[in-house]
């Protein structure tokens, strides 16, 4: 299968400028092609890794990215369908800018090419803005494109209306210096792709550029890919943790886990048709979304963070946690409610403090049941105290209530 039917397999292709253009540059040349990413936040999430793992994939078949960090573009918003982005300060893009950077960097393979679109777009005055670029824009085509048609009718500002133009720039750049003649971006940026080659094909008088994008991730009920009960799924382990990632895709519907397979792993075609069969055979084993955890997971932090991952889940399920390490109880202290201990309460008070009782009287009805344990051991007496108590790595202490119910001492 050549790259271009790869690509469609996978369901990582929507719209395209030109088809035969775009199957003759990805199955029979090596092109430089450019993924753009506003620093609009310090982290990206989930939902931007199908962009990453389709530059890998481009990138092993011969293909050269180039990614693109918005240091200006942030600055101005992508108008979104409801409302005016918050505007962020230069210092905030910039800082942003460098962190998302660092990020993919761990993601892509050393060849990667980063450009930051500050760089040039910082140096442009409002004269040769207007008169070499804005020139070039029909209101009427720019009022034509989706985002800016929902947006008329609650209003949208001039800034984020010229945010395309602004896009558009960013290409003709990069295909001027860096001679790329292909971006990809997700479906939402349609328009503003489509108005880079606009903007090529007028100043330089050439049409050999092709845009290509991407459906936008979503389950399968229609719901947003990426969120969980506390919000967005980011990369950064400080905002997410290994495990939490761990967990989100082990919990992945059959309806969506194909789906996910092919967009979120670098797996082959063979053995994503093999799990899924595997999985239909079996389906109560989950080995479809096993597999999908794991590789999401040791593709954003590795395998040593996918080992820890593991190693939570179990000690959560068997309630053992001796063979836990030092980062495996840092990535409880994001999962678990933590709970501030010291060496002169007893178990009725840490129970208490925890919130696995709300009165000594409970706390001790809970004890005598044989309900409460402490790093996996029953506790019998209530009158237990705390400093009697071996800590793990001289700071934390595991409370149980029942089987489920869990809360992280630290000392």
């Amino acid at each position: 299968m050549n790259l271009f039917d790869e690509l469609v397999w996978r369901g990582m292709v929507k719209d395209v400028s030109n088809l035969d253009e775009a199957r003759k540059m990805l199955n029979e040349r090596s092109v430089k092609f450019y993924v753009g990413y506003d620093p609009t936040g310090e982290s990206l999430t989930v939902g931007h890794m199908v962009q990453i793992v389709r530059m890998r994939y481009l990138q092993k078949h011969g293909h050269i990215p180039v990614v693109l960090i918005g240091g200006a573009t942030g600055l101005i918003g992508d108008p979104r369908e409801t409302s005016e982005r918050k505007m962020l300060t230069v210092e905030n893009s910039l800082h942003n800018a460098g962190k998302i950077e660092k990020q993919i960097r761990s993601l892509m393979p050393e060849n990667t090419i980063f450009v930051n679109n500050y760089d040039w777009i910082s140096k442009v005055d409002v004269i040769s803005f207007l008169r070499d670029y804005g020139k070039n824009f029909n209101v009427a085509y720019m009022l034509a494109k989706d985002t800016v048609q929902k947006r008329i009718e609650t209003g949208i500002s001039y800034t984020e209306f010229s945010y395309m133009i602004l896009q558009s720039m960013d290409w003709l750049h990069l295909y001027q210096t860096l001679d790329v003649k292909i971006q990809f971006g997700g479906s939402d940026q349609w328009g503003n792709i489509t108005s880079g080659l606009e903007l090529i094909r007028k100043v330089v008088g050439e049409n050999d550029a092709v845009g290509l994008s991407s459906p936008l991730l979503l389950k399968a009920d229609g719901t947003k890919f990426g969120k969980s009960e506390s919000g967005a799924l980011w990369l950064d382990k400080e905002m997410t943790s290994p495990y939490e990632m761990y967990q989100y895709f082990l919990n992945t519907s059959d309806n969506d886990i194909e789906n996910y397979l092919k967009l979120l792993t670098l797996l082959e075609r063979e053995e994503i048709i093999a799990l899924l069969e595997e999985s239909r055979e079996k389906p109560e084993l989950r080995f479809a979304q096993k597999r999908l955890a794991e590789e999401v997971v040791k593709f954003v932090h590795g395998e040593k963070e996918l080992e820890v991952a593991q190693m939570v889940t179990d000690a959560l399920f068997s309630g053992d946690f001796s063979k836990l390490d030092e980062s495996a109880y840092q990535q409880l202290e994001k999962v678990l409610d933590v709970v501030k201990l010291n060496n002169e309460m007893n178990i009725v008070e840490a129970l208490n403090a925890s919130k696995l009782s709300s009165s000594n009287r409970e706390a001790r009805e809970f004890i005598q049941s044989g309900a409460v344990t402490v790093n996996g051991s029953k506790v019998s007496e209530t009158n237990l105290m705390m400093n009697d108590i071996p800590l793990a790595y001289n700071k934390y202490v595991i409370l149980r209530r029942g089987k489920k119910k869990y809360a992280l001492g630290v000392f």
